[in-house]
């Protein structure tokens, strides 16, 4: 199928421009994204990135994305869209992403904290989790990964509760890792070296001569190993400063499995390369290659630097990934997020705090791609009124008796930002205008808003019911309580009897007991949290 829409255009890591999108084939696009080590529950800066792919892949499937062919032509929408998101739950350490050294378990790490928060009181409500236990431990994150994911709207999250393939834990790929390494072995990209810590077996990227191309690195600058969790014994015996792990002899760790090269365990990197060609080659054990690889921008180097050179090497083609795609980091209120600063958030926290996913995935994706986007608390709330204004706009829509005809110029509008390389801010720019410019919506409109949120995904996220009461309503993230609306009644009578100081001193404390108190139209009042 022809058409004068403009094809996709995305920027590509690896050639560092934006160019046309061209999958093997266009009518299945194959979508490999690097998903979370389970040993915590994902913070907003994990979900930022997870949720650009997934916007990524629902604009892929729509009707409204033209792609290029590879014989010159363009072919529209829909297609099917196989999209893979790994967990890492095998006991990778702290410092696999840096230079030699390793640090801790992570799963060793998660087990002292999950054991000091029950010492305390702490712990996470309904668990019953061994501390000791690397594998429950895994599980346990796992899952919360999984339910916020579901929340948010991630779509292979939401498909992997029918094919669980397209969720796979690396745990279950051990096999595969082992075969793919010792291939490695046997064609020279990788070597067995001994040392006072055990064998160990490394990649040799003097053999593939692509190495650092995707990164920009060079191997006469890279001075430390590009995989992590080697002792400085272990660097000597290395040919190369840069080889990475690809597996470590290490009986005493927490996660373990028997290998050709003794008990121990996988690198960071070789998990994804055999995760992906696993189920994105439908079987098979050599794929030519896939047509899309995501993660964040931390990923590029060393993690998918070195995950390209072995799947290369492996499988013998010049290419892993035809489209290399990499969101930019997540600040919060302007800087890095931060604990001590009360600006680090996991998704699950703001779910807690009574956020709606709605507003939560909005504001993670509103800000395109390849910017760092600024997530902030009045950010939040605006997504807020932004999700509340297009469902009213949805409802009134259905609700009328005007059948009418879908408005093919916002239509246009906001397929060409999305095909200039996903720009979604422009896209909901596009969409605000022509709901401003529509106070009246027929069903048609009601429906264009709903397709274009099959790829923005908010408008058919769980919403939090409020509690109302006599002169108000509480906002979700509070608790309704008697005493409260006690208080608030006292509130008001103080108001009418124009006795302000005794208004103000209730406003103050239930402020200080974490209630924001807001005056509304009509002598009622809103009910938030701090």
């Amino acid at each position: 199928m022809t058409s004068e829409r403009p094809v996709l255009r995305v920027y590509n890591t690896l050639t560092r421009q934006i160019e046309p999108f061209v999958p093997a084939d266009p009518h299945q696009v194959t979508f490999y994204t690097c998903g979370p080590t389970v040993y915590d529950d994902a913070h907003i800066g994990n979900f930022r990135s997870f949720l650009a792919a997934d916007v990524l892949r629902r604009w892929l499937e729509s009707p409204m994305c033209a792609l290029a062919t590879a014989g010159g032509g363009t072919h529209e929408g829909p297609r099917r869209v196989v999209h893979v998101l790994n967990i890492t739950d095998v006991g990778h350490m702290t410092e696999d992403d840096v230079a030699d050294g390793g640090g801790e378990d992570k799963m060793a790490l998660a087990g002292r904290r999950m054991a000091e928060a029950k010492k305390s009181g702490g712990a996470h409500h309904g668990t019953e989790v061994d501390p000791g236990d690397p594998y429950q431990i895994a599980a346990f994150y796992a899952a919360r990964f999984v339910e916020d994911a579901r929340r948010l709207g991630l779509k292979v999250a939401l498909e992997a509760e029918d094919d669980p393939t397209l969720m796979p834990r690396a745990s279950d790929n051990i096999e595969g890792m082992i075969a793919m390494i010792a291939a490695l072995v046997d064609g020279g990209s990788a070597y067995v070296r001994e040392s006072a810590a055990g064998r160990a077996v490394y990649f040799d990227v003097q053999s593939y001569a692509g190495y650092g191309r995707l990164s920009g690195n060079t191997l006469d600058k890279l001075k430390g190993g590009a995989g992590g969790r080697v002792s400085a014994s272990d660097q000597l015996a290395k040919k190369h400063p840069a080889d990475f792990l690809l597996w470590k002899e290490d009986p005493g760790h927490l996660m373990k499995w028997d290998s050709p090269w003794g008990v121990g365990y996988p690198g960071w990197h070789i998990e994804c390369s055999v995760m992906a060609l696993r189920r994105l080659a439908d079987g098979e054990e050599r794929a030519e290659e896939i047509d899309v690889h995501s993660g964040g921008e931390d990923n590029i180097f060393p993690h998918h630097e070195c995950e390209r050179a072995q799947t290369c090497s492996y499988t013998g083609r010049k290419r892993f990934a035809r489209l290399w795609f990499h969101p930019r980091f997540l600040m919060v209120e302007g800087a890095k997020m931060s604990k001590s600063r009360g600006t680090f958030f996991t998704a699950r926290q703001l779910f807690d705090k009574g956020h709606e996913p709605a507003a939560v995935r909005l504001e993670l994706i509103k800000t395109h791609y390849r910017s760092n986007a600024d997530f902030s608390m009045q950010g939040l709330k605006d997504a807020a009124r932004t999700v509340d204004r297009w469902r009213a706009f949805v409802k009134l829509g259905q609700q009328s008796a005007v059948a009418g005809e879908a408005d093919a110029s916002v239509r246009e509008a906001v397929a060409r930002a999305m095909q200039d390389d996903l720009n979604i801010s422009g896209a909901i720019g596009a969409i605000n205008r022509w709901i401003n410019d529509t106070p009246a919506p027929a069903r048609a409109d009601a429906a264009l808003l709903e397709a274009f949120d099959g790829f923005l995904g908010v408008l058919e996220r769980e919403q939090l019911a409020q509690v109302r009461f006599a002169i108000g309503v509480f906002l979700p993230g509070v608790e309704p309580s008697e005493e409260v609306e006690s208080l608030l009644v006292d509130r008001a009578a103080a108001r009418a009897d124009r006795d302000f100081a005794r208004a103000d001193a209730i406003r103050d404390e239930l402020a200080g007991r974490g209630y924001l108190i807001k005056d509304v139209a009509g002598g009622k009042v809103e009910v938030g949290p701090v």
